[in-house]
């Protein structure tokens, strides 16, 4: 019992740090990119190629980790080079060099959070439903940042999250030496077992939740973006990106209750449906109140999503492709639907502004949950 209590708490520190670099780094990198210059189509670009990473890199490293059985050696050194390559961002605000760093650093940093995910589902067992308490602690490191480096960033300057980013990754590092060695026995790399996350509940299942990362490439991508072109200030959109962390805290603390009052099924196709109503509030709202109250609606595009996608991919997922599961979990929602978003998002955003993004994610949403509830009719019928 303390020795597994022990590994939570290691887990949950990492998850603590890495929200907490993500809470600097995703309202803030791409206004960083704004302020240097770059165009909506360029910042498009670079968020499409940390999106292309997440699509290729966790594959690679998972069916690696999965044969070779050495995922937690693979966790600490992605830990460290993508630590190391972020130094390069240092020296440079041109966008091609920034562009080939990237690259580099996505190959490093992208499997970070699939092992991480596939880590915690190990350490848990039986208790997977208690996975948004761990998970919980990830949020409240990004509510803390995105709050105070809001603040920091109106008295001083944008360029701060770099050096904020690399400390982060320093430590997150090197706490990432503790992580636990749980694996299932060596095996091969192409399996039977692996053959089975190509059934059509689980491509039925990634290409709506790929839908549903589309339709957020306005929000990740231009949210910020879109708020400083209304006027407000470095304060205010910390404050938004933090209440939906907020709202997105509650739902997680209360994941066992529930997942066990409703099915996978069902919190997936509410969480589709939310989705399409927040993304219309932003295409209409100009007021502050409005778009406040729209972020709590995080606790479900985000929180309920997600929690229910990682339980459902472990469901479905053999006991031998875990690590490689939640690998095309994350890589084809925050790789490929993050990285079509970017690209779409950064393309439309030069023809059209910002408005327009969340029109276009608000139907994209919709379309996948309509999928997906007919899908489960369906199979229901036989």
């Amino acid at each position: 019992m303390d020795k597994r209590r022990s590994f939570k708490f290691i887990i949950s520190s990492q998850y603590f740090l890495y929200f907490g670099v993500l809470g600097i780094f995703l309202p803030y990198f791409n206004l960083y990119c704004y302020n240097l210059g770059f165009s909506g189509l360029q910042i498009g670009v670079l968020s499409g190629l940390r999106s292309v990473a997440l699509v290729l890199f966790p594959l690679i490293w998972g069916m690696l980790a999965d044969r070779l059985n050495i995922r937690r050696p693979i966790y600490i050194l992605c830990n460290a080079v993508s630590t190391a390559i972020w130094v390069t961002f240092l020296f440079t605000a041109e966008f091609w060099p920034m562009l080939i760093i990237t690259v580099f650093y996505g190959m490093f940093y992208a499997p970070i959070i699939s092992f991480l995910e596939a880590v915690t589902m190990d350490v848990l067992g039986a208790e997977k439903k208690s996975y948004g308490r761990i998970r919980a602690w990830g949020s409240i490191s990004f509510i803390v940042m995105v709050l105070v480096l809001g603040k920091i960033i109106d008295l001083y300057s944008v360029d701060i999250i770099l050096v904020l980013i690399l400390a982060g990754s320093l430590m997150l590092a090197a706490i990432s030496v503790r992580i636990p060695a749980i694996q299932a026995p060596k095996r091969d790399l192409l399996t039977p077992d692996a053959g089975s996350l190509l059934e059509k509940r689980v491509i039925v299942f990634l290409f709506c939740a790929f839908l549903m990362l589309v339709s957020h490439g306005a929000y990740y991508g231009f949210f910020s973006i879109h708020l400083a072109d209304l006027g407000f200030g470095s304060t205010f959109i910390g404050i938004t990106w933090a209440l939906g962390s907020t709202a997105e805290i509650l739902v997680m603390i209360k994941s066992d209750k529930i997942f066990s009052r409703f099915s996978l099924e069902n919190v997936l196709f509410f969480s589709f449906l939310v989705a399409a109503f927040r993304w219309i509030i932003l295409f209409f709202a100009e007021s502050a109140t409005v778009i406040l109250l729209s972020q709590i609606l995080h606790a479900v595009t985000y929180g309920t999503f997600h929690m229910a996608s990682i339980l459902y991919i472990d469901r479905l997922a053999p006991e031998k492709a875990k690590t490689l599961g939640q690998a095309v979990n994350n890589a084809l929602t925050y790789g490929l639907g993050l990285m079509v978003g970017f690209f779409a998002n950064g393309y439309v955003y030069e023809i059209t502004g910002s408005f327009a993004l969340f029109l276009m994610s608000s139907l994209i949403a919709l379309a996948a949950g309509l999928f997906f509830k007919s899908y489960q009719l369906a199979v229901r019928r036989g």
